[in-house]
């Protein structure tokens, strides 16, 4: 291919121990965070008319959405702990009393009878959680506006500034907008280059009833109330609610007037305004809501009002670059980029345009950097954005897959910071779950079903059939284990990770329970429980002994590193083999439950039995080719369609089954089919994990660890021939720039943070060098060798002639 070749971010050449090499942001001291990069640009010829065209900013804590309209500009905005509802235990005190007969019922094939006792005994108080809250809108409006040329809005997710630009009778007008970490508020710059000529009205709303607008001194407007009367969504019951909210804007201007009234703010004869945003709520933790929003909005406007804008734009540029450019992809550039954005989503599929991929791929980045930074809450459904106060599914944390796919990328795109957020909610989620494991199941440890919210609710809400499922707090205990297996952080495990593991697997090890029924190989299974949206409740779905085992696997693995818990260790792998096993059924696919009763006809979104597959790593091509080739079948059977989650899922599952151009061809149908004209996953409704799915998957296409091995272009497809990634991560501590050509690799580095041991599986036999010199790599078998490294060392692989 001669197209030219794009480059998306920046990479930099460091001399470390002595190896030179292309090093992500997270380890070079002299990263270039000032050059604009290219590609990376979100951009339209129009306003907005839907919020799913508008443009997200965040700061991880506030979001916002640009419209980017001419005479009327909405930039609605959120903060991370507006929810409904109050600190609660959701626990139903008595529950386990009626364990032991639901389990009864459903070994004796009385399934809607179980479901029936288990509804009336065994469900969350109340029955439903709570939702995340829209904040309020910043509204401006220009006279004169309603007839513009040279209309342009865009979004580079480089900078994380989103820019509107546009001209009124020869003047142009421009808009810049970003969401500041390191400062804390939402900032909006206004200029024209003609003096004198930046004149509007802005004001703030509020969706909830008995919000007040006032003045808050001579340059800041403020809005301040609470969240008042809350009807449930269906039973219609008024739910009570704790949270106090306020939200400031300043307002400056060079070269005109800023007038503050008790209804908005007016500028006038202004060269350039600039607005700063900050919001806040009474929320301290899961249980304390008396913080005072009126202090906190004061101590933020405090820190950040007397700053120029070109200062605040200058760390915020640096902040987000220090994160986002730690990886880059560079791909062929087609003529498609030229079209504005929402006409290259339209003509995905019909056009050559791999671009777009790569920048939906850092698009996946940017939104995690943009929702989920240290001290912030976890990302949501919608991570940060929400317009509605009944968003779909409340926009809370949905745990049977939803929240963990959020979270995929974190480690493999060289995002581990913003992994943290969600290792809070497992912190809080393990004081609740204990209750819940106790009340509910007799059980030591803890246990968290398929949903919680900002208050942290563990029992099981919304139906008997689909709400008992004990195994959300075991599948996001795979995520601490994931921080350790990528960094090798061995306090991280000691101090943070092995307690909640270790208490998750604790619940397992008295929960599980020997099969009784006549005929049974006395496997120990789950039960009760389902498998996600498929069946209703029963006894041993495959998916619940697929995350019990990797519990299991890791937290016996993590003891023996950290050297402590033998005898609970010895307890956990006496019970490890008899956990229920994969099985494959009488149309050769990978069973979803005990019972050999698949539905080849079933096209379901959800195909959670195949968890083993990814992003577990039990089943592999290469170490169970019985059970990946089930897993073809089983994917066979539910097809390419669904929603945005669930194909990116698939392109997850393709890429771990080594099919490049299947995963492909899931991207393609996730971009064209279930992709907002904004880059948002199209669940529909928005829903962001279909974003940060594909990233993943994207990730998972170009390298994989695994397996026990790093495989470098494991998943290539065809339609990606030539191109470069850098700063990838893999398991064992290492960070991978790989580029290829004609389909087949032409160099890669490997930097080793830790000095672990690399197993290394390659498409071509290669030479490694560190420092031009020739390094030990041992054949272990066809194109894997095993090398030792040194921290911080690099290592450069070349194909053999």
């Amino acid at each position: 291919m001669n197209a030219p070749v794009l480059l998306v971010s920046v990479a930099v050449v460091v001399v470390v121990a002595g190896c030179a090499a292309h090093v992500p942001a997270a380890y070079a001291m002299d990263l270039d965070l000032e050059s604009p990069a290219q590609g990376m640009t979100l951009w339209y010829d129009k306003p907005a008319a839907k919020w799913v065209e508008a443009l997200p900013i965040g700061s991880g804590r506030l979001g916002a959405m640009v419209f980017g309209g001419t005479a009327d500009e909405r930039i609605q905005f959120n903060e991370d702990t507006l929810w409904v509802g109050k600190p609660h235990d959701y626990s139903h005190e008595g529950a386990a009393t009626y364990l032991p007969q639901v389990r009864q019922l459903l070994f004796d094939g009385k399934q809607k009878e179980a479901e029936q006792l288990a509804a009336q005994h065994m469900m969350s108080v109340p029955l439903r959680q709570v939702p995340y809250q829209p904040f309020g809108d910043l509204k401006l409006t220009f006279a004169g506006h309603d007839k513009v040329t040279d209309y342009r809005r865009d979004l580079d997710i480089d900078s994380a500034v989103a820019t509107v630009r546009y001209k009124v009778a020869g003047v142009t007008f421009t808009r810049d907008l970003f969401a500041s970490y390191p400062d804390q508020a939402i900032v909006v710059r206004i200029t024209a280059d003609v003096p004198g000529k930046v004149r509007f009205k802005a004001s703030l709303t509020s969706p909830h009833p008995g919000a007040a607008l006032a003045a808050a001194g001579k340059d800041v407007l403020a809005i301040r109330g609470g969240l008042g009367k809350y009807a449930g969504r269906r039973t219609k019951t008024e739910i009570q609610n704790a949270l106090t909210f306020e939200a400031r804007l300043h307002a400056s201007a060079d070269g005109g007037r800023v007038r503050v009234t008790g209804e908005g703010i007016e500028v006038t004869g202004a060269d350039t305004a600039v607005l700063k945003l900050v919001a806040a709520t009474s929320y301290k933790n899961f249980r304390d809501v008396s913080a005072d929003p009126a202090k906190r909005c004061q101590a933020y406007l405090k820190a950040v009002a007397s700053k120029p804008y070109d200062a605040l734009r200058a760390a915020h540029v640096r902040d987000h670059r220090s994160l986002f450019r730690r990886v880059t992809l560079e791909v062929p550039l087609a003529e498609a980029s030229k079209q504005p954005t929402d006409q290259r989503i339209k003509n995905f599929a019909k056009q050559d345009d791999t671009q777009l991929a790569a920048l939906f791929f850092q698009f996946g980045r940017y939104l995690m950097i943009a929702c989920s930074r240290p001290g912030t809450q976890p990302a949501n459904l919608q991570g940060i954005w929400n317009e509605s106060t009944r968003p779909p599914w409340d926009s809370k944390y949905t745990t049977n897959i939803n929240t963990e796919m959020n979270y995929w990328p974190a480690e493999p795109t060289n995002l581990s910071q913003c992994h943290d957020p969600l290792f809070d909610l497992l912190d809080e989620v393990a004081v609740s779950g204990a209750r819940t494991a106790k009340v509910h199941y007799n059980c030591r440890g803890w246990v968290f079903h398929h949903n919680t919210d900002l208050w942290r609710g563990t029992a099981p809400i919304n139906a008997a059939n689909h709400g008992i499922w004990v195994t959300g707090g075991a599948w996001l205990s795979q995520h601490l284990w994931l921080r350790y297996d990528f960094t090798r952080d061995t306090e991280f495990l000691r101090k943070r990770a092995y307690p909640i593991i270790k208490g998750a697997a604790e619940f397992f090890a008295d929960f599980l329970i020997e099969d009784p029924r006549p005929g049974g190989k006395k496997w120990l299974i789950s039960t009760p429980s389902n498998s996600p949206e498929q069946g209703g409740l029963v006894a041993g779905p495959t998916m619940d002994h697929e995350i019990i085992r990797n519990l299991f696997t890791n937290c016996i693995a993590a003891g023996k590193i950290l050297g402590v818990d033998e005898a609970f260790r010895s307890k956990l792998e006496r019970m490890l083999p008899r956990i229920a096993p994969n099985q494959i059924g009488r149309h050769g696919q990978l069973q979803e439950w005990l019972e050999d009763k698949d539905n080849p006809k079933n096209r379901h979104r959800h195909v959670s039995h195949l968890w083993g597959l990814h992003p577990g790593r039990e089943i592999t091509p290469r170490g169970t080719p019985e059970l990946a080739e089930a897993c073809k079948v089983t994917l066979s059977h539910r097809g390419d369609g669904g929603t945005g989650w669930s194909k990116a899922w698939k392109i997850n599952f393709w890429a771990r089954l080594l099919d490049g151009d299947h995963a492909w061809k899931m991207v393609s149908e996730a971009i064209a089919g279930n992709t907002f004209p904004n880059l948002f996953d199209a669940h529909p409704p928005f829903q962001i994990d279909g974003n940060f799915g594909a990233t993943s998957g994207i990730a998972e296409m170009l390298l994989q660890s695994h397996a026990g091995e790093v495989e470098i272009l494991p998943a290539l497809p065809k339609a990606i021939p030539t191109g470069s990634v850098t700063g990838l991560c893999a398991r064992g501590g290492f960070v991978v720039d790989i580029a290829w050509k004609d389909g087949k690799l032409t160099v890669a580095t490997i930097r080793s943070k830790v000095g672990q041991a690399c197993r290394l599986r390659t498409t071509v036999p290669v030479a490694v060098t560190c420092a031009g010199k020739a390094v030990d790599a041992k054949p272990v078998a066809d194109n894997v060798i095993e090398f030792a490294t040194r921290a911080k060392a690099a290592y450069t692989l070349t194909p053999r002639a």
